[in-house]
């Protein structure tokens, strides 16, 4: 089971590829961070962005979580506006039960 809500049937090849790399990352925390967000937004990135969001699929888990949780702040080359447009994706003013 992966999680995904989306169906990739309407997307082309590199989108689907990166959606199902976004709920395949290795720890769960980050394939609910990266895959809720991928189901959410991959049919609405431009190409510059699914570039960015490739990059930060790249990123180790343990490092893309310290940044997205304000443990560390991210490097200026992976502070994109899809890394912020992510982040601001899983803000939440209350504990989120998963």
């Amino acid at each position: 089971m992966t999680g995904t809500t989306r169906t990739s049937a309407d997307l082309d090849p590199r989108r689907r590829r990166t959606l199902y790399r976004s709920w395949h990352r290795g720890t769960r925390e980050m394939d609910l961070i990266m895959g809720r967000f991928a189901d959410a937004e991959i049919g609405t990135l431009t190409e510059e962005e699914l570039d960015d969001f490739e990059l930060l699929i790249e990123v180790p888990d343990r490092d893309l979580f310290r940044w997205i949780t304000d443990e560390a702040e991210a490097p200026s080359n992976y502070d994109t506006a899809v890394y912020r447009r992510m982040k601001a994706f899983h803000q939440h003013g209350a504990p989120v039960d998963l």
